[in-house]
């Protein structure tokens, strides 16, 4: 993009784990996580613009490392934090980044369905700069929909992040219903 703009897709992998292992029933097996690197590309196809990808994780108890080295080379920056067992570090951390993004000009994708992050998304909501949620519709904080201009995009649908079809139930409008898929 001629202006240098880029997106800041900003991961809150432990929430979007959380949901995940909530639509199966169970924490997710490999092979029902997401595809990271999809994330990146769907991001980067979004808005036709470089993508800064950054991947936050709760460093407190130690790192996963082939998990961290996996990130790398699908072209995140892993941002491990540490903090006391009583701190949501990741939640810190992207309300952080997001107070810290207000200065500089980009658009920004967050990966969760958390409330927490109204006040920080809000504040970007400008008018200027263009604002997503990737995740789960259906489980995405209803504050999170009602910021100004906020796309809310499907991590399975939109994104094609996964390589199998999840259990989920999903709000159909009717001019999309095919009732051949329910028999």
């Amino acid at each position: 993009m001629e202006d240098g703009r880029r997106t800041y897709l900003l991961i809150d992998g432990e929430n979007l784990d959380f949901v995940l292992g909530t639509i199966l029933g169970r924490k997710p097996e490999p092979g029902q996580r997401p595809r990271w690197q999809q994330l990146v590309e769907f991001a980067e196809r979004r808005w036709a613009q470089p993508v800064r990808a950054l991947f936050f994780i709760n460093a407190t108890r130690g790192l996963h490392a082939p998990f961290v080295q996996a990130l790398i080379a699908m072209g995140y920056r892993p941002v491990p934090l540490a903090g006391r067992e009583d701190e949501k570090v990741v939640d810190i951390g992207i309300q952080r980044t997001l107070e810290a993004l207000r200065d500089r000009p980009g658009d920004v994708v967050l990966g969760s369905h958390d409330a927490d992050f109204v006040d920080g998304l809000s504040a970007l909501a400008d008018g200027e700069r263009r604002l997503a949620v990737v995740g789960f519709p259906e489980m995405v904080s209803q504050a999170l929909r009602d910021i100004a201009g906020i796309e809310v995009l499907d991590l399975e649908s939109d994104a094609g992040a996964f390589e199998i079809e999840l259990p989920r139930v999903r709000i159909i409008p009717l001019d999309e219903f095919d009732p051949v898929q329910f028999l």
